[in-house]
């Protein structure tokens, strides 16, 4: 794991061949929490989740460790809120080539107007190459919440950009782990429930087990290596109740 910025804390490693992990641990009332945005290096460079923009500066400096900043194609998130794209403006201007990729549900309600160029939207189940790498978009509304709400699948890697369904509390979990995330980012929940828990909640996730994914990048705590699916189907399992 590389440090980028000694002050923050802010650190860069490598989850899956050419996907790199940006994480920046905070300090919360009652504990610590951090911020994860997620870097695939390829022809068509791309970063899941900007960062909050008061974070910009940190996150900028940590892809300039791996690539040049201004060869970003992609500014690509999940669902519209501050932690997913509030620096996204500042990453077009950074980055000349670029152009927001979302859901065509985010580019219609609110990207379209909030965004300093137009966005790239993507269907469900849309493919999009970078070169080695290509994403698939996955439509999940309201899972765990927002209309818009999607994720990407990397398919050569398998790796399940999978925003905040598995958000674990705490500033200092390791990169990427085999062990448990499920009870951990459960405990999470309960105190501070972030699901919408749609009716359609289990269809989602079992649809996104069917891809069976090897790698859970998520965007609060330590990505997660092992078996995707059976972790999808246990998360199912926890909140279809």
């Amino acid at each position: 794991m590389a440090i980028t910025n000694t002050q923050s804390g802010t650190n860069v490693q490598e989850i899956a061949d050419g996907i790199y992990r940006i994480n920046t641990p905070v300090i919360i009332p009652g504990g610590g929490f951090s911020f994860n945005q997620y870097l695939i290096v390829d022809d068509e460079p791309l970063i899941f989740h900007t960062g909050p923009r008061k974070m910009f500066p940190l996150v900028r400096e940590a892809v300039a460790s791996v690539l040049p900043p201004e060869r970003l194609r992609h500014i690509a998130f999940s669902h519209v809120e501050a932690d997913e794209c509030g620096s996204l403006n500042e990453w077009l201007a950074l980055a000349p080539g670029s152009a927001p990729l979302c859901g065509t549900v985010a580019a219609m309600v609110s990207i379209d107007d909030l965004a300093d160029r137009s966005p790239r939207a993507v269907a469900d189940d849309e493919v999009v190459s970078l070169g080695k790498h290509a994403v698939r978009w996955l439509d999940t509304p309201h899972l765990p919440h927002a209309w818009e709400c999607g994720f990407l699948l990397e398919e050569r890697t398998g790796t399940l950009l999978c925003g905040d369904l598995f958000t674990q509390g705490g500033a200092t979990n390791p990169a990427i782990t085999e062990s448990d995330i499920l009870g951990p980012s459960e405990a999470f929940r309960h105190g501070m429930d972030y699901f919408s828990h749609t009716r359609n909640a289990r269809h989602m996730l079992e649809r996104l087990a069917s891809t069976h994914p090897t790698t859970l990048a998520c965007m609060h705590g330590s990505a997660w290596r092992g078996d995707g699916a059976k972790l999808l189907y246990a998360l199912a399992d926890a909140i279809c109740v």
